[in-house]
Parts: structure tokens; C-alpha cells; sequence
């Protein structure tokens, strides 16, 4: 069991980098972080806080359309082209299949989280150049540059001399050459001169290292969305997935200001259970329409994950160190949201039809 679910993840993996939207959305997302340090430089407050939030912000995003697009490029259409049959044919369980190709989906994303991570940590390294007193960090414009181009030039050379696919050999090099890059660009500071590779991690009041954390909380929001999109691509095609991927995504952000709501305005106490509240909905003196509403707002904070549960930025601008305790309870919610998804996803591929 334990091979078949290694060779499906494997294969998966290999065909969402080789999709050509993957590296399309990677240097989209790269060079909107480059761009950031440009447009955060307007602020009338601190631009290197905005900075952060804008980062974030673009991971966040560009992992949602990744996982939407890559769950539907790599599941719905091996449906569609009823590719799928050679494997469920054989001694393979549909729950596996599906588990295996939510692995090989998640790795995917999670390489292209790691290489978006990199420029993000890059950018901040770099800063706001807020006055004109301020100059350029060569050491990650050179290495940063250089890495991508030295990766584009390999992919290229691959791809003309050996046939191999563009997209994937791209992918692997620059996950090779930036991470080299990066631990370079940790050794040297902005002079050319030899530190600490802790040194970038504990500066402005250990802002990068928090930045790290944070991003260990966003990644797992991400992989909790990786698994809506492997649900959604089990019955729908690429438009409908995309559309409900960025449906929870939304109501993700929104659920736990909606439950709010309603608490401030039927003075619902904090903690009440979701049965108790809708007793309260129910009996309250106010129209259907609006019980109906504030059912529903109810109903979409219990069924919907709470992507605020995952959003670090308010706190790293604000300087509130994440705790270990909270990425505990975080990581806890998170694999029960991702249990919770690949059940649905399992239930719906279970019936579908791939003859």
C-alpha cells in the first residue's frame, strides 16, 4: 500500500511542475514581491510593516491559484480523459488514489511555496528604500538575479540539448539555485562582509525570524485549501474549482467577522456553542430574513475553515511574538481541517464514474 501511495504521489509531483501554469504563476508571484518594496515605500508609517503584509498577501494568493489550478491539471482532467481507469482498475483503492494525489499535489505547491518564501525573505532582507540616503542591497540583487538566471539558462539547455520539459527542469533548478542563494546572501550583509548566518533572523527585533513562523502558519492554511481544491476537482472541471477555491478562500476570511456580527448584535456571549447560538437567533425578536442571515453566518463560521486562525501578519507588524502554543493549536485545527477535506473528497470520488 505504502508503495502504491509513493509511486501515485511521485508521479503527481512530477506532473503538476511539469504543467506549464505552475512556473507561469511562480515568476508572476516572484516579481510582484520584487515590485513590493516599490509600492510599500508610500506608507506614512513604518514601509517595511506593509512590506511584510503585502508579501503574505502574494504567497498567500498565488498558493491558492497554484493548488486550484494544479488539483484540476493533475485530477479533473485525468478524470476527464479517463486516464484515471488504468489506475482504479488495478488493485489500487480509490481512497489511496485520492490520498496519493493529494500528496503529490501538495509537494508541488509546497516547492513553489518555498521558492515564492525565499524572494519574500529576500525582499525583506533588502527593505524599503524610504529616503534617498538609502542603497541598494547588491548582495540579493546579484545572487537573487543570478540564481534565477543561472536556473533559466540550465532549464533551457535541458530542454533544447535533451527534450527534457521546460516547466519542471525550471522548477527543480531554481529550487536548487535559489536556495543556494539564499544561504549566501545569509553569510554576507549588505557591505560584503562575512556574519552570521543568524544574523538576518535576529535583526529588527528578530522581524525575519517571525516572518519564518509565520509562514509555517499561512503554509498550513494552504494545504488545507490544497484539499478543497482535490475535492472540488473530483466532480467539477478547472472554472468550478477555481471559482469554489476562492469561494472558501473568501468566506475563510470573512467567517469569523461574520459570527461576530451576529454576537454583537443579539449580544451573543463570546464562546457560546453553535447550537446555543442558533437558539438565540431563533428566539430573538427580529424578522425571518435577517434569522435567516445570521443562521447562515453561523452555519458558514462552523463549516467554513477560519483562514484567520492561519493569518500571521497582524501580529508580526504589530510585534506580538507567535507563541509555540498557538502554532500547536493552529497545526491541531489545521489537520483536522485537512482530515475533514480528503473525507469529502474521498466520499465524492468514491461514486464518480471514470469508465
Amino acid at each position: 500500500m505504502f508503495q502504491q501511495l509513493a509511486t501515485i504521489s511521485q508521479n503527481t509531483f512530477t506532473e503538476s511542475i511539469r504543467q506549464p501554469i505552475f512556473v507561469v504563476l511562480i515568476l508572476l508571484g516572484s516579481l510582484a514581491m520584487v515590485i513590493n518594496p516599490q509600492l510599500a515605500a508610500y506608507t506614512m508609517e513604518d514601509d517595511n510593516k506593509l512590506l511584510i503584509d503585502m508579501g503574505l498577501s502574494t504567497i498567500f494568493l498565488v498558493s491558492l491559484l497554484l493548488a486550484a489550478f494544479t488539483a484540476t491539471g493533475v485530477f479533473s482532467n485525468e478524470i476527464e480523459n479517463k486516464t484515471v481507469l488504468t489506475v482504479v482498475s488495478k488493485p489500487v483503492s480509490r481512497p489511496l488514489f485520492v490520498i496519493g494525489k493529494y500528496v503529490g499535489i501538495s509537494a508541488a505547491i509546497a516547492t513553489a511555496f518555498f521558492l515564492l518564501s525565499i524572494v519574500l525573505a529576500l525582499t525583506i532582507r533588502h527593505r524599503v528604500m524610504s529616503t534617498a540616503s538609502d542603497h541598494f542591497d547588491m548582495p540579493v540583487i546579484l545572487f537573487g538575479f543570478g540564481g534565477a538566471l543561472i536556473a533559466l539558462s540550465v532549464a533551457t539547455m535541458a530542454n533544447y540539448l535533451y527534450g527534457r520539459v521546460f516547466s519542471s527542469s525550471f522548477t527543480v533548478s531554481l529550487l536548487f539555485t535559489q536556495t543556494l542563494a539564499f544561504a549566501l546572501v545569509m553569510m554576507i550583509n549588505k557591505d560584503w562582509g562575512l556574519q552570521s548566518p543568524i544574523t538576518d533572523f535576529t535583526d529588527h527585533d528578530g522581524e525575519l525570524g517571525q516572518v519564518v513562523v509565520g509562514l509555517g502558519l499561512v503554509f498550513q492554511a494552504v494545504l488545507v485549501l490544497t484539499g478543497v481544491a482535490v475535492a472540488a476537482s473530483t466532480r467539477l472541471g478547472q472554472v468550478m474549482t477555481l471559482l469554489i477555491c476562492v469561494g472558501v478562500f473568501l468566506l475563510g476570511l470573512a467567517s469569523n467577522s461574520l459570527s461576530q456580527m451576529v454576537n454583537m448584535r443579539l449580544s451573543i456571549p463570546a464562546g457560546t456553542d453553535y447550537y446555543q447560538s442558533l437558539s438565540v437567533i431563533w428566539s430573538a425578536d427580529i424578522a425571518l430574513y435577517q434569522k435567516t442571515i445570521y443562521g447562515a453566518a453561523k452555519l458558514i463560521y462552523m463549516v467554513v475553515p477560519n483562514l484567520q486562525f492561519f493569518w500571521p501578519a497582524d501580529a508580526i507588524t504589530q510585534g506580538t511574538p507567535i507563541t509555540a502554543g498557538l502554532f500547536g493549536l493552529v497545526s491541531g485545527y489545521a489537520a483536522l481541517q485537512i482530515v475533514a477535506v480528503i473525507a469529502v473528497a474521498i466520499a465524492l470520488f468514491q461514486n464518480r464514474e471514470v469508465g
